[in-house]
């Protein structure tokens, strides 16, 4: 798939949204201070993935187009400095961010950072009115709801090792986030 096709199919919604804000003709992103001072909105996009293969590619390619579409993106490698805790700065980033993009792929929910990461995106989505958009990468929406094939055994060997309340916490997250609008990159590809 070339990174203009993704691109040009994942990111106009992103960039009329973004375009509106700055011209302030209609705020869809906005938020009041009255939500909470104390967190400002340092990123448009938080992205979620996981695989150096989806790192190198996909993910390279919409980070890169939004940047210099003007879109403040935040990405683990792009943004994480040597010696910073990894998990508060995730977790803040992520409620500085107006949209976030969790790339579900085949390996997704194998990462606990990535499965934190998508729970604290329908937190912010509850709280802060934080948009989601998912993207789906060899794997469809309803293996990500119902969890079968790579997703099931992940989650099992994630019960075992944290507990089932959490995981059951991360689960239900991916319920969420797949009855939202999303894009099946796979199709988008094929026509």
């Amino acid at each position: 798939m070339s990174c203009v096709r993704v691109f040009t199919m994942t990111c106009p919604v992103l960039l009329q949204q973004y375009q509106q804000q700055v011209d302030g003709s209609h705020n869809v992103l906005s938020f009041s201070s009255a939500d909470d001072p104390a967190i400002g909105h340092e990123y448009e996009v938080f992205l979620s993935f996981s695989g150096t293969d989806i790192r190198k590619s996909i993910t390279d390619c919409l980070y890169h187009s939004l940047i210099d579409a003007g879109v403040r993106a935040f990405r683990d490698n792009e943004e994480l400095h040597v010696g910073e805790e990894i998990g508060p700065k995730l977790m803040k980033s992520i409620k500085q961010s107006k949209i976030g993009i969790p790339i579900f792929s085949v390996v997704y929910a194998s990462s606990k950072w990535c499965l934190m990461e998508v729970a604290e995106m329908v937190k912010s989505m509850k709280e802060r009115e934080q948009l989601i958009m998912p993207l789906f990468l060899d794997v469809t929406p309803d293996e990500v709801q119902h969890q079968t094939g790579s997703y099931a055994k992940a989650f099992s060997l994630h019960e075992e090792r944290f507990g089932q309340e959490k995981v059951q916490a991360w689960r239900d997250a991916l319920k969420k986030v797949v009855k939202l609008k999303g894009l099946e990159l796979d199709k988008v590809a094929n026509g």
